[in-house]
């Protein structure tokens, strides 16, 4: 039976001159960050090219010593390859669009709370950038969306608390929803964690 070598070993081998651990650490955990890879941008030569800038990133790290997520190296390393597939998304202007629970998601694979976190710091980002875009739009449509997205109101109550009808308060949220796409476009804004 062939003894493991603990990632964290490996890394510290590697950052002490052992070109060979690297090499290791690679083939130890190739098929599970392509596979992850390819999940999310469905084109192999993409993957591959997505897979040697993330184990560029990587070694650029380990080689100025910066690396300390002492025995978290494969969330570490998912973590660079999930920032290079929104790079490469952001780089082409689309997001892509996942719907369903089918999809493979990278918080069900790696178990670590800083993912939590900085999901939340993620989110709290795009609320705070949401409520910035939302400033800009007209008053009237300003406040339907208010009253619809955050106050969960019907356009039914929308109307009576406005004193316009209800076609009218449809009409001023289809333009403030309009005007926030072309908000978004305009200033190449990505809105998605």
């Amino acid at each position: 039976m062939e003894l493991q070598i603990d990632d964290s070993i490996l890394v510290s081998n590697y950052v002490s001159g052992d070109e060979k651990a690297l090499e290791v650490l690679i083939n130890r955990h190739n098929q599970r960050i392509s596979s992850f890879i390819y999940s999310k941008v469905l084109d192999r030569d993409i993957t591959e090219d997505i897979f040697q800038d993330t184990f560029i990133k990587v070694i650029k790290t380990l080689k100025k010593g910066s690396y300390n997520e002492e025995g978290k190296f494969l969330p570490w390393v998912m973590r660079i390859a999930h920032n290079l597939i929104i790079d490469h998304f952001r780089k082409n202007k689309r997001m892509p669009k996942f719907e369903g629970s089918d999809d493979f998601n990278i918080f069900s694979v790696i178990k670590d709370d800083k993912l939590n976190a900085e999901k939340q710091l993620i989110k709290n980002q795009i609320d705070s950038d949401l409520s910035l875009l939302i400033e800009e739009l007209p008053d009237d449509q300003k406040e339907v969306l208010i009253m619809r997205i955050y106050k969960d109101m019907s356009f039914k109550e929308i109307s009576e608390n406005t004193g316009v009808s209800i076609n009218t308060a449809l009409g001023r949220m289809r333009y403030a929803l309009i005007n926030l796409r072309k908000i978004v476009d305009k200033n190449n804004i990505v809105l998605t964690n």
